[in-house]
């Protein structure tokens, strides 16, 4: 019966993975979270083509903007963000240990390790190092603690369910056999939805960018949620002459004015810095400080759970 599903499940990746590399180039959505939803549905299958059409696909021309600025829409980008480069490294790390017979713990610190690696430097602090004006090193800094809280919800998911299933499976469970991939593919699935919740949280508090659109010229233009990352407030932009539509620098900006007057949703002005003291400043200490404490409960729920269910020592 399982080899039926996995078939299925094969056949439906497969499938749905062509659909989204092919469509999302008529998308105008930034190559960084292009590639993240291609990424991703190569991981998820038609979990992730779901959530393509649901949260990114643009329905009609010149609305991507708009239809994007929904916070759970927003949120979808966030998290894609992270499941694609820290699943990259996760899938990587697992392919090459798994052979070697190490005891499990061996395993998940590799996987967590490389996966964070991976996910931090660069999908986020490399890929998006132009928030932040092209500095490398400010781009580290600045997304350490989100792809830190965004990556143990991640593993949380991830280990609850792949550790005892792949132990469960024993021999099948390596490179070379379908239930392996089979079994990363669905606890990936798992573990987006586990950090779904954390990344809703660093988006709405604006630690993280969600979706973004490509202006005309190829520049993307993020929603309010990005911008506490800059540091910085939205370009004014130019209008056209009387009479003339709309362009699309103008409908991001109408997105953003929209997201900026969220509920919850902080985005900086520029050259107005909360001060070190402020209240401001002291309030965003305890929502980072909240945000590492809730990610690390989940991720040692999911290793309690992986080793009550299955076994941290053994293979």
């Amino acid at each position: 019966m399982l080899d039926g599903i996995m078939l299925l499940w094969f056949a439906e990746v497969v499938a749905s993975f062509v659909f989204v590399a092919s469509d999302i180039a008529r998308t105008p959505e930034s190559a960084v979270l292009t590639w993240g939803f291609v990424i991703v549905t190569l991981f998820t299958g038609p979990i992730g083509l779901v959530l393509y059409i649901l949260s990114c696909r643009e329905p009609l021309p010149g609305v991507h903007a708009e239809y994007v600025r929904a916070r759970w829409r927003q949120v979808v980008g966030s998290t894609m963000h992270c499941v694609a480069g820290d699943g990259i490294g996760i899938l990587v790390a697992a392919a090459v240990l798994s052979p070697l017979g190490l005891p499990e713990w061996v395993n998940l610190l590799a996987e967590y390790g490389i996966g964070f690696l991976f996910g931090w430097t660069v999908f986020q602090a490399l890929f998006m190092r132009g928030m932040v004006g092209g500095n490398y090193s400010l781009s580290l800094r600045k997304t350490f603690l989100p792809e830190f809280v965004s990556m143990n919800g991640l593993m949380a998911g991830m280990i609850a369910l792949g550790v005892p299933w792949r132990q469960a499976v024993g021999a099948l469970a390596t490179p070379t056999h379908p239930a392996f991939w089979f079994i990363l593919s669905v606890s990936l699935t798992v573990g987006f939805f586990v950090t779904y919740p954390l990344n809703w949280w660093l988006v709405a508090t604006g630690l993280k960018h969600g979706m973004m659109t490509v202006q005309p010229g190829g520049r993307p233009a993020p929603l309010a949620a990005g911008l506490a990352l800059a540091g910085g407030a939205i370009s004014p932009v130019r209008e056209g002459p009387p009479g003339s539509s709309p362009s699309a620098s103008a409908i991001n900006l109408a997105a953003n004015a929209h997201s900026q007057h969220a509920p919850g949703l902080s985005a900086p002005s520029e050259g107005h810095h909360a001060r070190p003291g402020s209240s401001t400043a002291k309030a965003r200490r305890i929502d980072k400080a909240r945000m590492i404490a809730v990610s690390l409960i989940l991720l040692s729920v999911g290793v309690t759970v992986a080793g009550t269910v299955g076994s941290l020592t053994g293979r």
